[in-house]
């Protein structure tokens, strides 16, 4: 995809950053397909040497699979790298605007957390890169999990940097503006603490050191208990804002921001569990998992009503996706698609298959997961619609006004 990357000065916004979140969440849809249908004896998650040995003896359709997981791997990858590092060229020059300076007076000082939430995925990203492509990578993958810790702790002490300046701004000050708090806009911070999270929580699941594994388990609990605090917070502020003042019709794609937020708790505390069982002797059943999948399941769909009902009654896509209006904030529609996707896969292959309710690969497994793929695929074309409005035609927007 040729996409053409103008320098925007003022009209840049950071939530930009969240077209490349968007195309690196791709990348792990596709991983699914590895994760979940590739064997992978000896290790928690598929590597090379196994997805070769797949590619050269395997079924015809799992060799079909295997391709498109590799070529959607590499696509991906290249998009969210492009897309990231024109943004973070746009963001140096955007600090210098005024249009900065009236952005962090405002509630829309959070909007700066799409950073490090980007930033988390690239090192997930580089991850999956590494375990698909490199040969040999798990012989000196305890060597990199430490590595790994330090950098989502990087990233982790920048966005706690962001959040702390904004926070000692409105706490001292005040100045937060409920009444344009009318969407869940300020769920962005929580979304990139169990961004962060999730990622602190690897080693856990996957490291034979037991130093390594407590470590990761602590430091992504913290990343995982600040999420849901924050997250909390900002949900019942922006729900009584919304039923005071309407939703608003810019900002309504962020009543979907809960879903990949639940997605990303779901498998960072799969991770923990997993680490507890292997290095500190604690025995989960598989209900455990089916029960507390089944409980985020519940929760994304709740929001996902939610927000459906909202974006018709406004037509938000009419407008905003098919239109002729253009709002960066509409990236936040990519990722509830790839949640839900990643969420079913997990669903049905940790929860209904392990505690038996549906046999992996019988009639009934391929039909839950052609739901799956479907989300996947449409939220692909979401990709290309929104990329091919937002970048072709060089026609780029502010977000949403820097109040919000």
């Amino acid at each position: 995809m040729l996409l053409a990357l103008p320098n925007l000065g003022e009209r840049y916004s950071p939530l930009y950053f969240l077209a490349a979140l968007g195309a690196g969440g791709l990348m792990v849809t596709f991983f699914m397909y590895l994760m979940f249908w590739v064997p992978h004896p000896g290790q928690p998650v598929p590597v090379f040497e196994d997805i070769a040995a797949a590619l050269a003896a395997g079924p015809m359709p799992l060799k079909a699979a295997v391709a498109i997981a590799w070529a959607g791997i590499l696509f991906f990858a290249y998009l969210h790298v492009r897309l990231l590092v024109w943004n973070l060229r746009q963001y140096t020059r955007f600090r210098a605007t005024n249009a900065y300076k009236t952005l962090v007076s405002g509630n829309g000082e959070t909007q700066l957390m799409a950073i490090p939430l980007t930033l988390a995925m690239t090192i997930n990203g580089g991850f999956i890169l590494g375990l698909v492509f490199v040969p040999g990578l798990w012989t000196v993958v305890e060597y990199l999990f430490p590595l790994a810790l330090l950098a989502f702790l990087g990233v982790g002490w920048f966005a706690f940097r962001l959040l702390g300046a904004f926070f000692a701004r409105v706490l001292t000050q005040g100045g937060f503006d409920c009444a344009v708090n009318n969407s869940f806009a300020q769920l962005l911070p929580a979304f990139a603490l169990a961004m962060i999270g999730v990622g602190l929580a690897a080693p856990a699941a996957m490291s034979d050191t037991q130093l390594v594994a407590g470590l990761s388990y602590i430091a992504s609990t913290f990343f995982i208990v600040s999420a849901v605090v924050l997250g909390s917070v900002a949900l019942f502020l922006g729900f009584r804002s919304m039923l005071e003042n309407g939703a608003s019709p810019e900002a309504a794609p962020t009543l979907w921001v809960a879903i990949p937020i639940a997605t990303v708790i779901s498998i960072a505390l799969m991770r923990q569990e997993h680490g507890l069982h292997v290095h500190f002797d604690a025995h989960a059943a598989a209900a455990a998992n089916f029960t507390m999948l089944t409980q985020m399941l519940a929760l994304q769909l709740l929001f996902a009503l939610l927000g459906a009902a909202v974006l018709k009654r406004i037509g938000y896509f009419g407008s905003y996706v098919f239109g002729p209006k253009t709002s960066a904030g509409s990236y936040a529609l990519v990722c509830p698609g790839v949640a839900l996707s990643v969420l079913l896969h997990f669903y049905i292959n940790k929860g209904l298959v392990e505690v038996g309710l549906v046999e992996q690969f019988s009639a009934g497994y391929w039909a839950m997961t052609a739901f799956a793929i479907g989300l996947q695929v449409a939220t692909i074309v979401l990709v290309f619609k929104l990329n091919a409005k937002h970048f072709a035609s060089g026609h780029m927007e502010p977000a949403m006004s820097p109040a919000r």
